[in-house]
């Protein structure tokens, strides 16, 4: 499944935006990535959405956001180190 990362509010942008994943990753393992990618300091938030208004829970796999969220190919989450949405 391709998922590409927005950033939003005070969220730096990444060069990479674009990752193909499995369709069995958590969000819990997309997000433990994603903070090792940004450097975020172990007391920094990080804060990911989808269709900037639903925050999925740590234990749902990208598979099944990808079958009730996904369009085109691909799912799109935003992110941001500061609660947004929700």
């Amino acid at each position: 499944v391709s998922i590409y990362f927005k950033p939003t509010a005070d969220a730096p942008i990444m060069k990479k935006k674009k990752w193909e994943v499995e369709r069995n990753i958590t969000i819990s393992d997309v997000t433990g990535f994603f903070r090792s990618y940004l450097t975020c300091a172990p007391h920094e938030s990080l804060f990911l959405y989808i269709n900037q208004c639903f925050a999925p829970a740590p234990d749902m796999t990208i598979g099944s956001l990808y079958d009730c969220y996904g369009s085109d190919r691909k799912i799109t989450f935003y992110y941001c180190k500061n609660q947004a949405w929700g």
